[in-house]
């Protein structure tokens, strides 16, 4: 038994531990609001800039910038700082916020997007990461939905674990009913989430786990089959390695009732670890985590078992437990052709003290929450602008080289970062259940390292995501006036300039595919090293996501990507190797997979190959269906209803085979209202056109909500679509009931057909359109949907 007898001088350091220095208007007044002069301001991109300004900059109520990045980063140096006061007297409290300021606005070190966002300010949630309990009752349930309601709307991303709630149809003795089960439940908190904005800026993210013994484990593999449901949950099955012992052996395993504990049934492991493969394939979900993997290394087994994860399944926590991220840029930890070790140490050594305040200044949704990380203290420092530090070295990445680097910088940045919090808890105390951990000395935090995903604050510091290869090398961006831009990877122009066989042709080349092998300008030693991350094999990447995970106190958060002519058999042989190689968890994603998907390879797709798509196995490729031809006369009515944008006109139209068009007019031509209704309408036409049932297309109108509901006749209408959904819905009505009246509502039309109306054989945009900023350029990483230009995430 270790021993876990505090020296006497640490009893200060706990008294004090409970102060919240940053509620302190006493420590904050010892530093100016405005940032010194002789600071640098820092070195930001227009792309880096413009995320800054969509996301992160204070606006004031009519959405004027009143901060520049120089004004923000002094804003979180100066926020965090002030958490030193409660630790000594002495403080230099200038000196260190000078340090932080430094840290930021260099690009060495970001923290995750709530403390960049929220510092300094009245909301103060600085956590990206929850997990919250789901008890197995409707008071518990209940209860649940509304605290992470609390956390996304200040900016967080929470994970449940589903297994404590007792299996579909089993009885509920209080009403001598029947339970609906977990994935009943999970479509309410997906509902919640719809609903609620982070911090007025984007909805919040889930990750949804249940243990693979869990009687519902088959519902909850198909549950996002269908690209339309749950689509705010990322969800993972959680594995035991009882699990992975019974599909070795070719046996079958116990399914387990959660309530008592008792056997209620068996499968057998192959059938169920084949359609998790299977789903995967399809679309991307579920992921897997390794849960008994997970409990080995968990630092606080006294305290709890862990059970979930959040969103992007890097931070492994207890229920009610919360986590503050930050990442190293790597990239910069780099001098003379080598990693600069100093560099690297003193950025470790800064960034885990200032992670290490964030837990002070915090502000928590819950007091729960508060509780626990206060008592563990965890914190999760992570990397950045690894692929981009790669390239400066040139080392491809799919490489031994690269995979003992990559062991030696995280083995590095984990035992700097542990140093520094011995250093830390001699100072100021270790963590309240230290006496309650498997830490044999004094730490003033329970972990220390997490690898995280880096959507938007890679993209401010103008570099790779995570530990991620880069997706590409060229890129086009479509600007407002219409004219497309190259956005070239630096390191990768650096290297074509120095080694002559730049040319602006060749750029615009590779922007259409991305594959250097068949460019005969480009040097073979070049095609090596400036690989792309569809260019690595999905062994590769499992294999660096294990070198990292393990010197990472926490989980990895990395995507396995597959080709679109992927296999089944490819994923299964991933998901088997990342369990070899003692990974956490693991989330694969196949090129093309999701019907929604918002970037792909390729600038153009040509007719023929379309046609040729059409006759390949439905096993490969999903099935497509063709419009039939509009008429020269179609039929119909037009119905007014009133909306909250306004007065719309829908017109119903029907040819010899029955509903074939919808026309929705509303607002003035060229505003965003008639082109709204107008893109929807043509998509309804279409679908209607394609034998879809109109039954289908009007449950997935009603009920989307708008900020302007308004009554019709007695009928609530939420937004324009749930407009058009319940014209429809009328219109089915009165056609059952053989109305030839209208009351005087509608009116026979005629639509005449316009060339515009007409499907079009147009092939694909290379990138699809960012819902937030419409510019044509996301990036599917970690589980999450981001778009490069402003920053716009979209997980599960």
């Amino acid at each position: 038994m270790r021993d876990k007898t505090l020296p006497l001088n640490f009893v200060i350091a706990f008294d004090e531990q409970e102060i919240k220095p940053c509620d302190q208007s006493e420590a904050a007044s010892q530093l100016p609001q405005t940032p010194p002069a002789d600071l640098p301001a820092p070195e930001i991109t227009s792309n880096g800039l413009r995320v800054l300004e969509r996301r992160y900059l204070l606006k004031d109520l009519d959405g004027n910038l009143q901060e520049t990045p120089k004004g923000l980063f002094w804003r979180v140096a100066r926020a965090i700082a002030t958490a030193d006061a409660a630790y000594s007297l002495k403080a230099n409290l200038m000196v260190v916020a000078r340090s932080f300021y430094q840290l930021m606005a260099s690009k060495s070190f970001l923290p995750n997007s709530p403390t960049l966002m929220n510092a300094g300010k009245e909301l103060g949630q600085l956590s990206a990461c929850f997990v919250l309990p789901v008890e197995d009752s409707m008071e518990g349930i209940f209860e649940t939905v509304k605290n992470t309601a609390l956390i996304h709307k200040s900016g967080g991303g929470t994970g449940f674990a589903f297994s404590r709630l007792r299996a579909k149809n089993s009885t509920v003795r209080s009403t001598a009913g029947t339970a609906s089960g977990p994935v009943s439940f999970m479509k309410v908190f997906n509902s919640a989430t719809e609903t609620v904005k982070q911090g007025g800026t984007r909805r919040g993210a889930n990750m949804g786990i249940l243990r693979v013994d869990h009687p519902d484990i088959l519902e909850f593999i198909n549950c996002k089959i269908d690209n339309d449901t749950l689509n705010n949950f990322n969800i993972s099955v959680a594995v035991t390695d009882r699990f992975m012992e019974a599909l070795k052996a070719g046996k079958s395993y116990e399914l387990i009732n959660p309530v008592n504990g008792e056997i209620v049934n068996r499968l057998d492991a192959r059938t169920v670890f084949d359609k998790i493969v299977q789903n995967a394939w399809k679309n991307g979900d579920p992921g897997i985590i390794f849960l008994d993997e997970i409990n080995r290394r968990n630092p606080t087994p006294e305290v709890g078992e862990i059970e979930s994860t959040n969103p992007c399944g890097e931070q492994p926590l207890l229920p009610f437990e919360s986590c503050n991220l930050g990442s190293i840029n790597l990239a910069l930890m780099i001098k003379d052709g080598q990693v600069d070790w100093e560099s690297l140490r003193q950025t470790v050594r800064t960034a885990v003290h200032f992670l290490d305040n964030v837990i002070d200044c915090n502000k928590y949704p819950l007091r729960q929450i508060e509780d626990l990380t206060l008592a563990n203290r965890k914190i999760g420092l992570g990397v950045m602008g690894w692929a981009d530090l790669l390239f400066q070295l040139r080392i491809p990445y799919d490489s031994q080289e690269a995979l003992q680097l990559g062991e030696d910088v995280m083995k590095f940045i984990h035992d700097e970062g542990w140093a520094r919090s011995l250093e830390l808890g001699e100072e100021r105390g270790p963590f309240k259940n230290w006496n309650k951990s498997t830490l044999g000395k004094p730490y003033r935090n329970a972990t220390v390292t997490t690898v995280a995903p880096t959507g938007t604050i890679a993209m401010i510091a103008d570099t790779s995501g995570g530990i991620e290869p880069n997706f590409s090398l060229v890129y086009v961006k479509k600007v407002m006036d219409g004219d497309e831009l190259l956005y070239i990877n630096r390191h990768f122009l650096n290297a074509a300039k120095e080694e002559g066989f730049y040319s602006d042709d060749l750029m615009q080349t590779i922007s259409k595919s991305n594959n250097l092998d068949e460019i005969d300008s480009v040097p073979d030693e070049s095609k090596r090293v400036y690989v792309t991350s569809h260019k690595i094999s999905p062994e590769w990447h499992v294999r660096m996501q294990a070198v990292f995970q393990k010197y990472t106190d926490n989980a990895v958060s990395k995507t396995i990507n597959f080709s679109k002519d992927a296999t089944v058999q490819d994923i299964q042989k991933s998901y088997l190797l990342a369990y070899e190689l003692k990974c956490k968890g693991i989330t694969v994603y196949r090129d093309g997979s999701r019907e929604e998907q918002v970037l792909n390879l390729g600038a153009r797709v040509d007719k023929k190959r379309q046609d040729a798509d059409r006759d390949k196995d439905d096993s490969a490729v999903m099935g497509r269906l063709t419009p039939r031809a509009r008429p020269q006369v179609t039929r119909g009515v037009t119905e007014r209803v009133k909306t909250g944008e306004g007065t719309m006109y829908v017109t119903i139209n029907e040819d010899s085979s029955g509903l074939c068009e919808v026309f929705a007019a509303i607002g003035k031509s060229g505003g965003t209202e008639a082109a709204q209704s107008e893109a929807i309408s043509r998509l309804i036409s279409l679908a209607l056109r394609s034998g879809i049932d109109v039954r289908t297309i009007i449950k997935h109108l009603k009920g989307i909500s708008g900020p302007y509901p308004v009554w019709d006749s007695g009928t609530l209408i939420l937004s324009t679509p749930d407009a058009i959904g319940t014209v429809l819905e009328r219109y089915l009505e009165r056609k059952k009931q053989g109305e030839e009246a209208t009351n005087g509502k509608n009116e026979a039309v005629i639509a005449v057909p316009t060339e515009k109306d007409e499907p079009t054989d147009d092939p694909p945009k290379r990138l699809l359109t960012c819902p937030d900023c419409s510019a044509r350029s996301i990036l599917f990483m970690d589980g999450c949907h981001t778009c490069r230009e402003c920053g716009y995430s979209r997980c599960g």
